[in-house]
């Protein structure tokens, strides 16, 4: 070991030109290069209802922070989103109740006379509504 004189530490480091054991690691470095379609893939299915982004970032083998910064990319228009990656809407299912069937109220009258709208229910009396109508264009 040999005594720094500056600051008056030891310094664990060999002067005599001998570096010691270096290994030399060959092959990828362990970090994935995802292309823009993967990207994109996995933002989109980050952005459907229901998900979760920490559940999408450890399917994939990322971290959140990379789905929240691709997120933030195709918003800013810097990572853009293939059109075939739009998830497809989901659809609910159909349930018919069989309950007792009641037919339908039969439609009623409208009667417009001037800017007067009048409406008038089924099954109302005729001599009735001829008095109303009479009524109201007398009054406009």
């Amino acid at each position: 070991m040999v005594r720094d004189g500056k600051m008056d530490v030891h310094l664990d480091v060999c002067h005599d030109g001998y570096v010691g054991r270096m290994d030399v690691i060959e092959g990828p470095s362990g970090r994935r290069c995802r292309s823009d379609e993967d990207k994109a893939r996995i933002v989109a299915e980050s952005l459907m209802a229901g998900v979760r982004v920490a559940d999408v970032a450890r399917r994939h083998g990322l971290t959140r922070w990379q789905v929240y910064d691709w997120r933030r990319r195709v918003r800013d228009g810097r990572l853009a989103q293939p059109e075939r990656i739009v998830p497809s809407p989901a659809f609910a299912a159909l349930v018919v109740d069989e309950g007792p069937q009641r037919p339908a109220p039969a439609a009623g009258i409208e009667i417009v006379v001037g800017d007067i709208v009048i409406r008038a229910a089924p099954g109302v009396d005729d001599g009735h509504l001829a008095r109303v109508i009479r009524a109201v264009r007398a009054a406009t």
